[in-house]
C-alpha cells in the first residue's frame, strides 16, 4: 500500500426493487472498496429524481463514497460495476 491515490466515487443505484436492495448494493461496493483500500467516507443522498430516465426509471438512490486505494483499483472497480445489476450510472473521480 505505499502508492495511494484519493478518489470521489459516485454511484446512481436502481430503486426498482426498492431502497433495502439499493442499500445492500452501497454495503457491497463499501465493502470492496475497504478491501482494497481505505474508505473515508460514505455520503448516502437517498433516493431522488433522475434529471432523465435510466433504463426507464424515473429515480436512483445516489451515493458519494471518497477513499483512497492503490492507482489500478479504480479500473476493477468500473468493471464490477458495469456488470453488476441494479447500478444506474457510476464515476470515478480520482482528487488532487
Amino acid at each position: 500500500m505505499a502508492n495511494q491515490n484519493s478518489y470521489e466515487t459516485m454511484l446512481v443505484f436502481s430503486v426498482k426493487n426498492g431502497e433495502e436492495k439499493a442499500q445492500e448494493l452501497v454495503a457491497k461496493f463499501k465493502a470492496l472498496m475497504e478491501a482494497n483500500g481505505t474508505v473515508e467516507s460514505v455520503d448516502e443522498w437517498g433516493k431522488r429524481r433522475l434529471a432523465y430516465l435510466i433504463d426507464d426509471e424515473p429515480e436512483g438512490y445516489y451515493v458519494v463514497v471518497n477513499h483512497t486505494c492503490a492507482p489500478e483499483f479504480p479500473a476493477e472497480l468500473d468493471r464490477v460495476l458495469k456488470i453488476t445489476d441494479g447500478v444506474l450510472r457510476s464515476l470515478i473521480v480520482k482528487k488532487n
